[in-house]
């Protein structure tokens, strides 16, 4: 398996090509690790060079067993046949989306209200929800001010980055 560090070694242009081409060599060998790896994005920067390489996962819709929540484990993302494909539903309002890839808590400590409820109102910069990454409890806060119009997430519920938390309208 190809590591990341032979990778950005990798990223030398071969010396006929042009200043500003891409290698798609070194694409493609980052879209292999994703594959072999299960990652959903990876990126490395050389200089003034910086490649972005992402697969979008498709959640297949699941029968869940009724379970406590601190121990249920979210289903794992997997891509959906194109038959099987759903579309998301058109949501109305602004979406908030996970800064970083962690685990969801919606009060501040067990046994606490949450932070917010769907009908509430808040303001920007108000604490909608924490995101736990790496031991770090992250608060997010509302972007502007509005109505909690749909949670999106559950508590202690993982999520990865750019994933929809909360609908303000």
């Amino acid at each position: 398996m190809t590591s990341l560090k032979d990778t950005a070694e990798s990223m030398e242009t071969p010396a006929d090509a042009p200043d500003n081409s891409i290698d798609t060599r070194l694409v493609r060998k980052l879209a292999g690790i994703l594959k072999d790896t299960g990652l959903s994005e990876i990126e490395i920067e050389k200089g003034d060079l910086r490649i972005r390489v992402a697969r979008e996962l498709t959640a297949v819709p699941t029968h869940l067993v009724s379970a406590p929540q601190a121990y249920a484990s979210a289903p794992a993302a997997v891509s959906a046949p194109a038959a099987v494909a759903v579309a998301p539903a058109e949501r109305k309002g602004d979406l908030v989306k996970s800064p970083m890839v962690g685990t969801v808590y919606m009060q501040a400590q067990p046994g606490n209200p949450p932070f917010v409820r769907v009908g509430d109102k808040v303001a920007e910069g108000q604490t909608l929800m924490i995101v736990e990454a790496m031991k770090t409890m992250n608060p997010i806060p509302a972007p502007r001010g509005g109505v909690v119009a749909e949670i999106l997430v559950e508590d202690s519920q993982p999520v990865e980055y750019g994933a929809p938390l909360i609908v303000l309208e």
